[in-house]
């Protein structure tokens, strides 16, 4: 066997280097993302972190021993632009500080977020005040979501929860139920937040928007928003909402 000399050259993400740590039962953040930054320039790195079949406080509470192991997880030579955490309910619980304390340990970025961090600038940007909000849990992991927001200084008009506590029925959860959450919620409110990384609302946002005249924001719309923000990679032509349509202008 002869060996050969070889040339070396730059990481693939020439635009921007995202990493996730998404949730083990989550079917759908992983796919938003790669439709929200199709450009072959944005490296994006997945890792897994275990989540169990229901989402519950004790559950929540083991990701805190998890969740810098799954962070070390991903490539230790990527030079990371920003790290999301994607999970809503469990940034509420465990906290964001905590949650980006956690995720430094295991990588290092420029920038550390999470849907709930995500969600609270998308607001401040769109000067909301009064929000419906949406969940698919049960109410010991849904209300504290709320309350996340009441401490931030929102108003919270309608709250409304599915009720669902098997993590894979979430993903299951049909898109004419969500609209019609997302329709009571938006009753005398600014702005409607659809909650939870799992929950496929990513294609109804425009229609709702359409439909209600108040910004729509999701969970996965949020984190992507968040994340392009910080960094220098491009969001998708047709991504949706009138947060992200903001956020074209701004880099055109």
């Amino acid at each position: 066997m002869r060996q050969i000399s070889f040339d070396l050259v730059g990481p693939i993400g020439s635009k921007a280097t995202l990493g996730l740590v998404v949730l083990q039962a989550d079917e759908t953040l992983e796919q938003d993302f790669r439709r929200l930054f199709p450009d072959r320039e944005i490296a994006l790195y997945v890792s897994r972190i275990p989540s169990g079949d229901e989402l519950t406080t004790d559950s929540i509470a083991a990701m805190k021993a998890d969740l810098p192991r799954a962070a070390q997880l991903l490539p230790r030579a990527a030079r990371f632009d920003a790290v999301g955490y994607g999970c809503t309910s469990g940034t509420t619980l465990i906290g964001a500080d905590a949650v980006a304390r956690m995720v430094r340990q295991g990588v290092e970025t420029a920038m550390v977020t999470d849907p709930l961090s995500a969600a609270l600038a998308a607001l401040k940007v769109l000067g909301i005040e009064r929000l419906g909000l949406v969940t698919p849990y049960v109410a010991s992991i849904a209300a504290p979501v709320g309350d996340a927001f009441a401490a931030a200084g929102f108003s919270l008009g309608q709250t409304l929860t599915f009720g669902e506590e098997v993590e894979a029925r979430v993903a299951r959860i049909a898109p004419a139920s969500i609209k019609a959450a997302a329709r009571a919620a938006a009753k005398g409110a600014e702005a409607v937040f659809l909650s939870c990384t799992n929950l496929r609302t990513l294609d109804l946002i425009d229609d709702l928007e359409a439909e209600l005249g108040v910004p729509v924001l999701s969970s996965n719309q949020v984190l992507a928003w968040h994340m392009a923000s910080a960094t220098t990679a491009p969001l998708a032509a047709d991504a949706p909402g009138r947060l992200l349509k903001i956020a074209q202008h701004k880099t055109a």
